[in-house]
């Protein structure tokens, strides 16, 4: 395995982080631990994207596999989201669908449809979906 050269930039996977959240192996746990503790110190530089962050939760609150209750999902995830060395455009955006996403009953992907709303100060919502309809200072028209 080769590493990333000093300063450079390398992208973090999935499978990294359900790795370190579940540790259902021991061995890719440790080692994807250990990244993080670097990643953590800052003497490694990662970057990940939303449709990381969505297939973690996606996965760890699947009931067929982890069914991992929202609210430790966002604690989880909002701690990875602090790690110095982790880049991530507007991690305010995903601390808020995280919130979002413990606090009421949207699949993540509409809490970031929220919180990606709320920064772009857009209240208008074209969708079928009614579940947006309880959420404040979003309103929801259908075509």
């Amino acid at each position: 395995m080769s590493s990333a050269s000093e300063g450079e930039i390398a992208f973090l996977d999935t499978n990294i982080f359900i790795r370190y959240l579940t540790r259902d192996d021991p061995d890719k746990a440790a080692r994807a631990y250990a990244l993080l503790l670097e990643v953590e110190r800052g003497e490694r530089l990662v970057m990940t994207t939303e449709a990381v962050l969505t297939e973690v939760v996606h996965v760890l609150s699947s009931k067929a596999l982890y069914n991992v209750p929202r609210q430790i999902i966002r604690q989880r995830l909002y701690d990875l989201l602090a790690l110095s060395g982790l880049r991530l455009r507007d991690k305010r955006t995903y601390r808020r669908a995280l919130d979002l996403y413990a606090q009421q009953n949207l699949d993540f992907v509409d809490c970031l449809i929220v919180a990606q709303m709320e920064r772009a100060k857009v209240a208008a919502l074209i969708s079928f979906d009614r579940g947006f309809d309880w959420i404040p200072g979003i309103t929801r028209v259908e075509p």
